[in-house]
C-alpha cells in the first residue's frame, strides 16, 4: 500500500499523475492518426512513436502506482530516470509531432481547394 511519509511524497505523486496523463494523452493521439501522416509530416514512423510513448506511458504508469501493485523494482515508485525521460519524449511528441501530423489530411476529397473546402 502507497505510504506518504510527507507533503513532498504527495507532490511526488501528483507530479507522476501528471506524467501519466500526458503520455497517455501522447499515445492515444499517435494511435489514432495514420501512419502516412507521419511520413508526410517527416517524423519518426507511427511505430516508433507509438512505441516510444507506450514505454513513457508504461513507466509513468508505474512511478504513479507500482506501490500500489508492490512494484519496486529499481524504485520506480518515485520519479526517476525513466520518468523523466517518459515526460521528455512526450512533450516532444506534444509539442513537434502532433501539430505536425494534424495538418495532415488523408485521401482526396474533391472539394478540397488550396485554402479549405469550397
Amino acid at each position: 500500500m502507497m505510504l506518504f511519509n510527507g507533503p513532498l511524497d504527495l507532490v511526488f505523486w501528483a507530479i507522476s499523475l501528471a506524467a501519466l496523463g500526458m503520455s497517455g494523452w501522447a499515445l492515444l493521439h499517435a494511435i489514432r492518426i495514420p501512419a502516412p501522416a507521419f511520413k508526410s509530416a517527416g517524423k519518426l514512423t507511427k511505430n516508433l512513436w507509438t512505441l516510444f510513448l507506450g514505454l513513457a506511458t508504461f513507466f509513468t504508469f508505474v512511478a504513479a502506482f507500482g506501490s500500489f501493485f508492490g512494484i519496486h523494482l529499481f524504485d520506480f515508485s518515485r520519479l526517476n530516470i525513466f520518468t523523466i525521460a517518459a515526460v521528455i519524449a512526450s512533450g516532444i511528441y506534444l509539442a513537434d509531432v502532433k501539430p505536425a501530423v494534424n495538418e495532415y489530411r488523408g485521401g482526396g476529397s474533391s472539394n478540397q481547394g488550396p485554402y479549405g473546402p469550397w
